[in-house]
């Protein structure tokens, strides 16, 4: 089974293609963290963001996403814009006839660290020992990304 995973936002989308192999490893064969200017119409970063996940999609061909819920408290104009950027990677993996996801911030530390309150740090510390990453310097994004695809192995079970 091989998935893309996402950590969505509209500056930066975190991106992962994990891969199980057949003796229940995950396997990272590509992320990054897609960034889009701020000097940039809104909406032509939109479709920025779409069109990278498309082009991803058809170069690792996945056959599920693994997209992480919003949860925001205090910032609606932010999770407004959010909420659209993962509006267009959802419209972009469901044209692609992908099956979708969705994990909330505790379900992905949970699985992840086993405590539904962990921090950020606790993330970037467990997923590397979870998973073999690029020996390069990875952005909190891709990092995030990863931890949303290995959610989705450990509650799916596929």
């Amino acid at each position: 089974m091989k998935l893309i995973s996402i950590d969505p936002g509209v500056e930066r989308v975190g991106i992962a293609i994990i891969e199980k192999e057949k003796g229940g490893k995950e396997i990272v064969l590509f992320s990054e963290c897609f960034k889009t200017s701020a000097k940039l119409p809104y909406g032509e970063r939109l479709a920025l963001i779409g069109e990278e996940i498309a082009a991803v999609i058809k170069k690792w061909k996945p056959t599920a996403m693994a997209i992480e819920k919003l949860y925001f408290e205090t910032n609606k104009t932010t999770a407004m814009a959010v909420a659209e950027a993962r509006g267009v990677i959802i419209y972009e993996a469901s044209r692609e006839g992908l099956k979708i996801f969705e994990y909330t911030p505790m379900e992905i530390k949970v699985a992840v660290t086993g405590y539904g309150k962990s921090d950020k740090r606790a993330i970037m510390n467990l997923v590397p020992k979870l998973v073999k990453l690029p020996s390069r310097t990875m952005i909190d994004d891709e990092i995030d990304a990863i931890a949303v695809g290995l959610t989705a192995f450990a509650i799916e079970r596929f």
